[in-house]
């Protein structure tokens, strides 16, 4: 799969294993960062019209085959029963009706002669659901020893169990925005948060951010690229200050929301690569006082390419791997598309 931090195309080898609960094992994992080439079409994918999608979708795929049957290549994978592809998400508007992935093409089954299960999202907003998060199923199967799971990416989402339910939602935007800042002074990101933390806080910025209409909605919510650049954006370009502290205030904007969304005392997994922000942490832990878990490094960074491994798996059995609780659609439903070389 492909988060919209834009990190590159994350990838593992897994085994699950059913006798009256869910396990796993992760054989092999890791990330294959972009070409500046596709980091520019990745970012302006959201600027572009439907028909250049439509093209590039063709070109992703063909990429994704490669970057794929590398994998399998590299690390002597043999007798998979399926490939599980997120693919990147171009477009998200599940309130206009519509959300699109690409490197979802079926000729990506026929490219890596796998049978391939992808497209997970557009069903789901087909009935009236938001599409995302698609996560919380895996978290009520596989971590559920947790009271609450929050995934720190492009954004962070956050899901719990709530009276027999499962309730997730996207919280606020994370790196997809830090990693905006922190390119502008010459870094792929701000490693550990170093420079957030030589930043000072702009409070009319940070109490603009959180009176943004989205933080007073109820479950269930999303958020997408087209929102930040909507609404944080020209907020953040009011700011007379500098790129320092303007991440700074956007690190204590994302504390405040996520300690909001925790209960005091509670048992917290934190997974994603916002989890090596060690200061974004502190900050977090500063709002309110839970306990925070930071797992293995391979459960931080391929948890989401684990639990879509996952989703495959339940819709190869038929079972349900998408929850109306969670996205808001008229009904659970096995998501998805099966197709074979």
């Amino acid at each position: 799969m492909s988060g919209t931090s834009l990190d590159g195309i994350d990838l593992a080898h897994i085994t699950f294993e059913f006798h009256q609960y869910w396990t796993f094992k992760i054989h092999k994992a890791e990330t294959i960062p972009y070409s500046e080439k596709w980091l520019i079409r990745l970012k302006n994918l959201v600027n572009e019209p439907r028909n250049v999608i439509d093209h590039i979708n063709i070109s992703y795929t063909e990429y994704l085959g490669d970057v794929i049957q590398k994998f399998i290549k590299d690390h002597k994978i043999e007798d998979l029963d399926a490939v599980c592809s997120h693919g990147h998400t171009a477009l998200h508007q599940p309130d206009n009706g519509y959300t699109y992935q690409i490197g979802n093409h079926p000729i990506l089954a026929e490219f890596i002669q796998q049978t391939l299960i992808c497209d997970f999202r557009v069903q789901d907003v087909e009935l009236g659901g938001q599409g995302a998060p698609l996560v919380p199923i895996g978290d009520r199967l596989l971590f559920s020893d947790y009271d609450y799971c929050i995934n720190l990416g492009g954004f962070a989402n956050i899901s719990s169990e709530i009276d027999n339910q499962r309730i997730a939602y996207d919280i606020c935007p994370v790196n997809i925005v830090m990693n905006r800042y922190a390119n502008a002074l010459g870094f792929d990101y701000d490693k550990g948060g170093t420079i957030a933390k030589s930043g000072g806080i702009d409070h009319d910025i940070l109490n603009a951010l959180n009176a943004l209409d989205y933080y007073k909605e109820t479950s269930p919510k999303s958020l997408g690229l087209e929102w930040v650049e909507d609404q944080i954006v020209p907020i953040l370009d009011t700011s007379r200050g500098s790129e320092a502290d303007i991440l700074r205030t956007f690190v204590e904007h994302i504390a405040i929301q996520i300690a909001a969304s925790v209960r005091s005392n509670s048992e917290v997994l934190f997974t994603g690569g916002g989890t090596y922000n060690n200061y974004l942490l502190d900050r977090i832990q500063n709002q309110k006082a839970f306990k925070l878990i930071v797992p293995s490094k391979d459960l931080i960074e391929f948890k989401e390419a684990l639990i879509f491994g996952l989703l495959g798996v339940l819709k190869l059995r038929g079972d349900i791997n998408c929850l109306s609780s969670v996205t808001g659609a008229s009904k659970d439903h096995s998501s998805g598309y099966v197709y074979y070389p």
